[in-house]
């Protein structure tokens, strides 16, 4: 399961070539996904959004196609590499490294394959700086008080001073 979804998000760096993409190579990649939120969908519909980090981890969140809920994934430093030209993934528990092609269609988005396996591919569009996770069912914060009563006249005993006493009817 880890192995899936470590590929899942890894595809944020994978690309099909397109006729108006242009290819990226590993310093051009870096320099364009490196810290940023981008949102991704992908051919098996597979979504979400994450960032990629300098160091070579990423984290995100991520929904399988036919699975409910989304699923945080954080990947360790040093697993996304430069490899020559390319940028390639280390994941334990897959038996191979693989490599990724990186096409830019637009000054926000980019589409990432994984060597060899053109046919599946990632779009991925830059978003803002912060990520927004929410249920559709949330509700809005509420900013209120919590408390929807008056409150007692009594006294408790974080109110009352050292050495004093209430309701004491002696002089």
């Amino acid at each position: 399961m880890f192995a899936r979804s470590a590929v899942a998000l890894l595809s944020l760096l994978a690309a099909a070539a397109s006729a108006a993409a242009e290819p990226m190579n590993a310093q051009q990649a870096r320099a364009f996904v490196a810290g940023k939120l981008f949102s991704f969908s992908c051919f098996d519909g597979t979504a979400g959004s994450g960032r990629i980090y300098n160091d070579g981890s990423a984290a995100g969140v991520v929904k399988f196609l036919g699975r409910s809920g989304q699923r945080f994934m954080a990947l360790p430093p040093g697993t996304l590499r430069v490899k020559g030209d390319a940028i390639c993934a280390s994941v334990k528990g897959l038996f191979f490294e693989p490599c990724f092609n990186l096409q830019r269609t637009s000054a926000y988005s980019f589409r990432g394959s994984v060597s060899g396996m053109g046919f599946a591919y990632c779009d991925f569009t830059r978003r803002g700086g912060r990520t927004f996770v929410a249920r559709a069912n949330a509700r809005p914060l509420a900013i209120g008080p919590r408390t929807t009563g008056s409150v007692p006249d009594t006294p408790t005993a974080d109110s009352v001073a050292p050495g004093e006493m209430r309701g004491s009817t002696t002089p």
